[in-house]
């Protein structure tokens, strides 16, 4: 099968732990990955939120040379543009592409930005769930949506060619985004609000405008954005957020944005290696392999055809 996942935090634990890729523990290995071809993932580094100023700048930079030192350990090429897409996906190879989960890694300094013009970095989330320079985040009460500083953020991200992803936004932050911005946005790793009520999630009119500016929804694995009751959360729950999707004319839009070493899973997911079964489960619920190869590959590699332009 062939797969390009929008979201994994495999990176951010291999640094913080001090380990490579291969760590048994890990949802995504290149042992457990071994069946998918070609495979491109995004690998965020997720900065805490305690992690702030030039800790949080020097945590970014670190996370990118211990990339390039597991992408050259384990035969992964780094994704600089939608050509090295293409080449991967021809070629029956890995790719990884480098995002930002919490920009607050610039440090409250707009001139940071061209470190990820530099670090080919093409996706990044202003926030993570709280508040930073730039903006609030999802569960921040009583947000303000964006800063000065962020609108001017927003502004350079776009003419670096850098996608705002809006997982982890507020209601208020994601309104404010789509105001001030001009290109598509995605939404990594999230799933329907209207199935699992968590602020999270997307609500079907923020679904609507993802759509309409061509921006694509990573289906997110996480328990808790699953089901209402976790404790009942299984891999059937991600028919349940697709076929909603699906019903808003999410046929181009929908992809997969797991959110692997960053997330509780159902019981009956173990990792990446459970992919091949989540891809037979929507085969066998009359999903058509035409839309099942879209979700699974194809809206994410015509979505990034935007690095370019």
């Amino acid at each position: 099968m062939r797969l390009f996942d929008l979201h994994c935090d495999t990176l951010y634990e291999a640094l913080a732990r001090g380990c490579d890729f291969d760590n048994p523990d890990f949802h995504i290995t290149p042992r457990k990955s071994s069946f998918i071809s070609p495979y491109i993932q995004c690998f965020a580094i997720c900065v805490p939120e305690e992690i702030t100023g030039e800790r949080a700048t020097m945590m970014f930079k670190s996370a990118y040379e211990k990339l390039l030192e597991q992408c050259s350990k384990f035969d992964i090429r780094i994704i600089k543009s939608f050509s090295d897409i293409k080449d991967v996906t021809e070629n029956g190879q890995r790719g990884a592409v480098f995002t930002v989960e919490n920009a607050s890694v610039l440090a409250g300094k707009l001139e940071n930005v061209y470190l990820f013009r530099d670090f080919s970095v093409k996706l990044a989330t202003l926030t993570w769930n709280g508040r930073n320079e730039l903006g609030d985040g999802a569960m921040v009460s009583h947000s303000n949506g964006l800063t000065p500083f962020g609108i001017k953020v927003i502004k350079k991200l776009e003419e670096y060619r850098i996608t705002i992803d809006v997982s982890h936004t507020s209601d208020r932050l994601f309104y404010d985004i789509i105001k001030n911005s001009s290109r598509p946005v995605v939404a990594s790793h999230s799933d329907s609000r209207i199935i699992t009520n968590v602020k999270r999630n997307l609500t079907d009119e923020q679904f609507e405008i993802i759509k309409k500016r061509k921006g694509i929804v990573g289906l997110n694995l996480h328990r808790d954005f699953l089901n209402n009751d976790i404790e009942k959360a299984s891999k059937y729950d991600i028919l349940r957020h697709a076929e909603h999707f699906l019903s808003l004319g999410g046929e181009d839009v929908l992809a997969v944005g797991a959110d692997f070493d960053g997330c509780d899973l159902p019981a009956d997911i173990r990792g990446i290696d459970s992919m091949g079964e989540i891809y037979e489960l929507f085969l066998k619920n009359n999903y058509s392999e035409t839309l099942v190869k879209k979700i699974f590959f194809e809206n994410a590699y015509d979505f990034c055809e935007n690095f370019d332009k």
